[in-house]
């Protein structure tokens, strides 16, 4: 059995470290390390966004494929690990949405619809900080170390001093929160 205590910290850092491992040296131990704790994370994310849970399973899949495929494209200077991944996630649904829907679009296009994303996120960022700034302190503080800085509900709790148990119910009722406010139905 192991020794808890001696158990690495997995935080942010710790995670840009795998990803530099992954894309230096293709460690495949430090691979698995971030699709066991990002998978399951990357399908809630999207679920929560609307998307059928075995789509959504699939399109997790993809995005930690291509963690694997294009980690060297990670740069830690300029997102954490949960971002960039949630971002592949993000685009790989909206590829499968534009395939669904027939909309084809050339390569010549891509700037333009660099353009459109950066704008989407910059509004979609604009959107989350309204949210996080109505929240009561603890419910942003816990969601920001959960989403924002890829931290698990137990290095949140031994880091705010609270409760795993209030950790956990502040996240639930900050995502209905967000859920109610970007119009997803909560019952």
């Amino acid at each position: 059995m192991a020794d808890d205590s001696a158990e690495v910290v997995k935080n942010g850092a710790y995670w840009a470290k795998c990803m530099v491992a992954v894309a230096e040296h293709r460690d495949k131990q430090r691979f698995m390390e971030l699709y066991d704790h990002f998978s399951p994370r990357v399908n809630a994310y999207l679920s929560g966004q609307g998307v059928d849970s075995a789509m959504a399973e699939d399109l997790a899949q993809e995005a930690l494929l291509a963690l694997w495929n294009k980690a060297h494209l990670y740069k830690p200077d300029k997102a954490a690990v949960s971002t960039w991944l949630f971002r592949v996630a993000r685009n790989l649904w909206i590829d499968k949405l534009r395939k669904q829907r027939g909309i084809a679009y050339e390569a010549d296009d891509s700037l333009a619809e660099l353009e459109t994303t950066e704008m989407t996120l910059e509004a979609d960022g604009d959107r989350i900080k309204a949210v996080l700034d109505q929240l009561p302190v603890n419910q942003a503080q816990v969601v920001y170390k959960s989403y924002f800085e890829g931290k698990s509900h137990s290095e949140i709790a031994e880091e705010t001093g609270m409760p795993l148990g209030s950790v956990k119910s502040s996240l639930r009722l900050a995502i209905r929160a967000f859920r109610q406010h970007f119009g997803v139905d909560v019952t």
